[in-house]
């Protein structure tokens, strides 16, 4: 299917709305309902960045971002974990093309979570490594066929990215949260599993531009910086629900009579005066973002010749985002009365799920803005900074 940026962007606007009538089923499932899955792939979302060689749209990454935050207005989580899925498919077409062929074989698009953190061991042994460990907060494991984790193979080159079958690890059910339910970000373990060397790859591989996979992609997007491409595709739900609180809030002062006075609470100065904070606040969400993302559009081709300071001005925006998109939901809620609290509301909605993106190590405000102080008096980002 060609690419088109208007098909997609019409496309999410019109399935934010499923998605909104579906998010309290989602939240209750504790994943996406088979619905909302089957339509994505029915609309090729899983194919958006999948490059052209294995069926995909080849799509630029700018206009999955948008995809993504439109989608994020009717149902946050429900938007993460499908960016997820889609954003992971990207991911394994730098891995070596023999387990490319194996993956997108048939025309198929891999499902996997990629929880990256490094807190698995695997060891080597003769044809690959035998893979022992426990990752946490797996998106979209439920509806997964593979998985991609981080290990520490023990040797001086640093941890190594490993692609098993599911079916190798068992899910242990965590994912038990007041907000970002739909994720369905569970436990995956492994026991001494065999994963074949091919199915590996050094993640010092990646940020130096050494990735096997990409010669299969000449031209394409697959190397440009994966941190910051990870880190603006976890940020921009944040900024559709926080739109998507700002839309609540307003119909609901619209329409909502003070107790008591019978006052119309859209005629009150108070009213006036946090639904304006919160107009600007999201408006200023939203140019952080854009303004990211052009950064990104700019340096994306160099691959690991990006400027440090560039990779670190994503790094920090994308945590300046979720900061801002969480300041106009609390000042919201706070004006909305006790109305908002109900778990149906969508600006609780809203606020459960902004509150639980924030603590996402990516977004720490302490260790994202020390970076950019850092940066900012001439000292480079360290290796475990994630840029």
């Amino acid at each position: 299917m060609t690419f088109d940026h208007d098909r997609w962007t019409a496309w999410a606007d019109a399935q934010a709305v499923v998605l909104a009538g579906r998010a309290q089923e989602a939240e209750r499932l504790r994943h996406l309902p088979q619905a909302t899955l089957d339509e994505a792939t029915a609309a090729g979302l899983f194919r958006l960045v999948t490059p052209e060689r294995w069926g995909g749209e080849g799509g630029d990454l700018a206009t999955f971002y948008e995809v993504t935050r439109r989608l994020a207005r009717g149902c946050a989580s429900s938007a993460w974990t499908l960016s997820f899925l889609t954003l992971h498919s990207w991911i394994l077409c730098r891995f070596s093309p023999r387990l490319q062929e194996e993956l997108f074989a048939g025309g198929t698009v891999p499902l996997a979570p990629a929880p990256l953190a490094p807190s698995g061991v695997a060891t080597p042994v003769d044809g690959g490594f035998r893979l022992s460990g426990r990752w946490e907060w797996a998106t979209g494991v439920m509806h997964a066929d593979w998985a991609i984790v981080n290990a520490i193979d023990g040797g001086p080159m640093g941890p190594r990215f490993c692609v098993l079958p599911l079916a190798d690890m068992t899910i242990v059910d965590v994912w038990h949260t007041a907000g970002m339910c739909a994720t369905g970000s569970n436990t995956i373990v492994a026991e001494d599993v065999f994963v074949p060397e091919h199915r590996t790859l050094e993640a010092w591989r990646i940020r130096m531009d050494q990735a096997p996979g990409a010669a299969l992609h000449p031209g394409t997007n697959v190397t440009w910086p994966m941190s910051a491409t990870l880190a603006l595709a976890a940020a921009t739900p944040a900024l559709g629900a926080a739109e998507a609180a700002l839309a609540a809030f307003t119909q609901r002062m619209a329409d909502k009579l003070q107790a008591y006075s019978g006052a119309r609470q859209a005629e009150m100065p108070a009213t006036h005066l946090r639904l304006g904070e919160a107009v600007a606040t999201v408006r200023a969400a939203r140019l952080v973002w854009e303004d990211a993302i052009r950064t990104l559009g700019r340096i994306g081709p160099m691959g690991a010749a990006a400027p440090p300071e560039d990779l670190v001005a994503i790094r920090v925006a994308a945590t300046h985002l979720v900061g801002l998109c969480n300041q106009a939901a609390n000042g919201l809620a706070a004006a909305a009365g006790a109305s908002s609290g109900f778990l149906s509301s969508p600006l609780q909605r809203a606020l459960r799920d902004l509150q639980m993106m924030r603590g996402h190590m990516m977004f720490d405000w302490d260790r994202s803005m020390q970076i950019g102080g850092r940066m900012a008096l001439g000292i480079g980002p360290g290796p475990t900074d994630l840029v």
